[in-house]
């Protein structure tokens, strides 16, 4: 299992909060939605207007974002409309999968598993686990108290999953519905999850 790189015993540990995007037309539909920029439905767009309740726009020393519209509307009406976007946190790219279910992708492929086969013409596990590393990297290296991170279902659970030390593959282990919060955070020096998936 890889590995990330950090010091044995942390001084510094900040909360990490993770937000997942509001309902799209294909989230609400069970179609894979990578590249494609949708934006949110009406349930979505009020979805993300009541995560502001949630969280307290002062508290957060870093705020980023995916540069897709249903994650940066998101935060947008979540009140963080100055997120800074990083490329890193675009959801897995599904190639040949993208705009398909997965009961449909199993009729030509039944053993099929974006965890640990990828999509064809899209990223491998592998491609997915070194951007996400450079998220994980960035966020323990940051010197606040608490950062916020807007995103998409499957990059997050992989985020969740490679906090830990967890394999890409554990992500699926980590259900993740639109507009839910997560909180990453520690166990002493353990990076531990304190919440996941809350309404």
């Amino acid at each position: 299992m890889a590995t990330i790189r950090h010091t044995d015993q942390p001084t510094h540990r900040p909360e990490i909060w993770l937000v997942r995007h509001g309902q799209t037309e294909w989230s609400r539909d069970g179609k894979h939605t990578g590249a494609t920029d949708l934006p949110l439905t009406p349930v979505g767009e009020e979805a993300a207007r009541s995560l502001a309740a949630r969280l307290d726009g002062a508290a957060f020393g870093l705020v980023l974002s995916s540069p897709l519209q249903r994650a940066r509307v998101t935060a947008e009406l979540a009140g963080f409309a100055s997120a800074e976007l990083d490329d890193d946190l675009r959801e897995w790219d599904y190639g040949d999968y993208e705009g398909i279910t997965t009961p449909q992708i199993r009729e030509t492929d039944p053993d099929w598993s974006l965890w640990t086969d990828g999509a064809p013409g899209g990223e491998r596990p592998k491609d997915v686990e070194t951007r996400v590393d450079r998220v994980v990297e960035r966020l323990r290296s940051f010197d606040g108290e608490k950062a916020l991170v807007f995103a998409h279902g499957h990059i997050l659970r992989v985020l969740g999953a490679r906090w830990v030390g967890l394999p890409v593959a554990d992500g699926a282990r980590l259900r993740l519905d639109t507009a839910t919060v997560s909180v990453l955070g520690w166990e002493r020096e353990t990076p531990a999850i304190d919440r996941w998936n809350a309404p």
